[in-house]
């Protein structure tokens, strides 16, 4: 690694946190208490083989957890991270990855240890989200460490290779994961946490998470992406013809206002149609440009054919739900694409400026879910590259 100092750490949110739809409060803790940049996350489905290796990790002289709690660890993972021994069912787990200089310190400082003697204060994640139970025999009754990090940059690389090296085949977009019940219609829909939640270390990302945790909808892929012009152009393609279509009677409206001001006269109505027909599309057009280069930091112009598409700057999150009605679920808690018409306790109307800085966007279909997913890539696997490289290794 480059500097001694710069260090990748990991967060894994637990099954149960998942469950229980504590997701985003976890987001939150990490985003704005470690002010770290997110590089990396992916939803994993453990296998036995995956749980067993790491599990075989877990009890470390390293670690400053009490020995006793590390053992409760070790087994808490055999038997919530592996498949259900009955029916065969694998469990979600939710990957972070964080860079930065003493990630891993800053990390673990925010998730906490557990400590028996201690009474539960809400500082860190585990004080908050995780339980230590024991009866009058002193005996363990209930146990939920809530999340887990590594100690020492030397067991986050260790571990990371371990959850590396299986991500190809038991993590990635989780569509047989979930059980239903038989004869129900099941949806993916796809959102996206847009770039102006990234500028700077913030709750709006754990924020909105926790809102759409309200749908009951299960989360079954996550990815932190840098979209690029062509991917840009692509997914908002449909968006153009909607743009001439909305703008061409506003486009009329302002040119004719403007003309009038400027010249001294009055025109008709004849025209102001005239000229919505002639700027119309220009102003579309313009409009179409900005959203591009809000989602990609570059000009709409480095995805033209024939060029190589530059890498994206902005950095964005990925998520595809997943239940009954998903697409109609998410996009009635997320509201209008003007946070101005958006109703109370939506997330464009709490975190959205206007109607290109509008917080995250949502499919309006499924098929159109399929679609942005695909241009996307949002089952490519950018966990495995980046710890190789990171480490400069093959797994």
């Amino acid at each position: 690694m480059s500097d001694s100092r710069d260090e990748l750490a990991y967060v894994l949110i637990n099954p149960y946190t998942i469950y229980k739809s504590r997701t985003g409060g976890v987001i939150t803790r990490l985003f704005t208490r470690t002010a770290l940049d997110l590089v990396a996350a992916r939803m994993f489905a453990p296998s036995r083989a995956l749980v067993e290796e790491y599990a075989a990790t877990i009890v470390s002289d390293r670690d400053p957890q009490d020995r006793r709690i590390q053992e409760l660890i070790r087994q808490y993972l055999l038997d919530n991270y592996s498949p259900d021994p009955k029916t065969g069912q694998r469990r979600r787990v939710m990957m972070l990855v964080f860079r930065g200089e003493d990630a891993v310190k800053r990390v673990r400082q925010v998730v906490g240890n557990i400590n028996p003697a201690k009474a539960t204060s809400g500082e860190t994640i585990r004080d908050t989200y995780g339980d230590y139970i024991v009866g009058p025999d002193a005996q363990v009754r209930y146990f939920e460490p809530a999340v887990l990090a590594s100690p020492t940059p030397e067991e986050a690389e260790r571990k990371l290779k371990i959850w590396a090296k299986y991500s190809d085949t038991d993590s990635g977009f989780l569509d047989k994961v979930v059980q239903y019940p038989k004869n129900v219609k099941v949806e993916e829909t796809l959102v996206l946490l847009k770039p102006d939640n990234f500028r700077f270390p913030s709750a709006r990302p754990g924020n909105i998470v926790d809102m759409f945790s309200r749908t009951g909808l299960c989360i079954v892929a996550i990815k932190v992406h840098r979209m690029d012009v062509t991917e840009a152009r692509e997914f908002y393609g449909p968006v153009r013809d909607v743009l001439r279509d909305k703008l061409l009677g506003v486009s009329g409206q302002r040119a004719r206002a403007a003309i009038e001001k400027e010249f001294g006269f009055a025109l008709g109505r004849d025209a102001e149609k005239s000229l919505g027909d002639l700027v119309g599309p220009l102003f579309a057009e313009q409009q179409f440009n900005e959203i591009v280069r809000f989602m990609t930091g570059h000009g709409p112009d480095q995805g033209e054919p024939g060029k190589k598409a530059a890498s994206g700057m902005e950095k964005i999150v990925a998520l595809v739900y997943q239940g009954v009605d998903a697409v109609k679920k998410i996009r009635v808690v997320l509201g209008p694409t003007d946070p101005r018409k958006a109703p109370p306790g939506t997330i464009r109307r709490e975190l959205g400026k206007d109607i290109m800085i509008n917080a995250a966007h949502a499919s309006d279909s499924p098929e159109n879910a399929k679609r942005e997913m695909g241009i996307i890539n949002i089952c490519e696997n950018n966990l495995r590259p980046l710890v190789e490289q990171f480490y400069n290794c093959k797994l």
